[in-house]
């Protein structure tokens, strides 16, 4: 139950947040930090499958700049949780999708911010090749 009210209150920041202005996964993070005075920040692996979750669902839709906007009768979802399902493979999946999206806007934003990381990217990226296998 918890899960369940958690994830309802991240999707209201959201479209709070949306309703004013269309924004990308980082964005909508660095807004939810200062609208709590460095309180809270969401994680990108809630945020990301949370907005994939939203554009699926037909509240949210994502532009070609890779941010975010509330289609119309978006907000009429304000409040309804989302599934609360046994952890899956597709899961899993989902939140790396969107762990990826965060760091590809990084980098969007900040070319050199991936740079520290480098190696260690380079060995994710070569484990889950091997998973293909």
């Amino acid at each position: 139950m918890w899960h369940m009210r958690k994830k309802r209150g991240l999707r209201n920041w959201v479209l709070m947040i949306l309703q004013r202005t269309p924004r990308n996964g980082a964005e909508i993070m660095d807004d939810m930090e200062v609208m709590t005075h460095g309180w809270w920040r969401p994680s990108p692996g809630s945020v990301y499958p949370l907005l994939e979750e939203m554009v699926q669902e037909g509240s949210l839709r994502k532009r070609e700049d890779g941010r975010y906007l509330v289609v119309e009768g978006g907000e009429r979802v304000w409040g309804w949780p989302g599934p609360s399902s046994p952890r899956t493979p597709a899961d899993v999946l989902r939140e790396l999708s969107g762990l990826t999206a965060y760091l590809e806007d990084l980098k969007r934003s900040e070319p050199t911010a991936t740079r520290p990381i480098q190696t260690e990217l380079d060995a994710v990226a070569e484990r889950l090749r091997r998973l293909k296998n």
